[in-house]
């Protein structure tokens, strides 16, 4: 997988953390930098470790699953992807954001915003990569986002969160159909 590819990958897999970003931001007046910071950091954190550890749940069983993997990789990202699209469609405003910050709520936000990349992590099993790599990609490029999602939620609010959400389900999606051809057509 190259360069590109990953950070593709990243900027799909960030977008709930970007949204969430987005909305964080507009609970302040002004833009809290530490608070835009830890929270960038924390997204950007999750989003780095979650394809590790699916990495490693795949690898695990690579021999059972090795002759569906590109089945496999393609319906795993299609569905994230399609729940970040019906999401962006169908999704409602039923919890608080602007409850004040914490660390609890952070680790939270990022464990509930990151559960995609440790799906994605585990197609990645199914592909020659470098996992190292790909991780520090997506997390540094989940770090860029979610920084800019604060700053931008704080300056234009939520305008972007449905397109952001809209344009990460569907480069999900592209990339599933890319590794399911590559394997079909050589």
């Amino acid at each position: 997988m190259i360069i590109m590819d990953m950070f593709l990958v990243g900027v799909g897999l960030s977008m709930d953390a970007f949204a969430a970003s987005v909305c964080k931001g507009l609970c302040y007046d002004r833009i809290q930098w530490k608070h835009a910071f830890a929270t960038a950091f924390s997204f950007g954190l999750f989003q780095g470790i979650m394809p590790l550890i699916g990495w490693l749940l795949g690898s695990t069983f690579a021999h059972l699953i090795e002759p569906v993997d590109h089945w496999i990789a393609f319906a795993l990202l299609a569905m994230v992807g399609g729940k970040m699209l019906w999401d962006a469609f169908h999704g409602g405003e039923d919890e608080d954001v602007c409850a004040p910050f914490s660390i609890r709520e952070l680790m939270v936000l990022s464990v509930a915003t990151s559960i995609d990349a440790l799906v994605v992590g585990i197609s990645f099993s199914m592909t020659a990569m470098n996992i190292g790599l790909a991780a520090l990609v997506i997390g540094v490029t989940t770090f860029v986002l979610s920084l800019a999602g604060f700053a931008i939620g704080n300056r234009f609010g939520a305008r972007y969160e449905r397109a952001a959400t809209i344009f990460g389900g569907i480069a999900l999606i592209a990339l599933g159909a890319k590794i399911l051809l590559e394997h079909l057509f050589g």
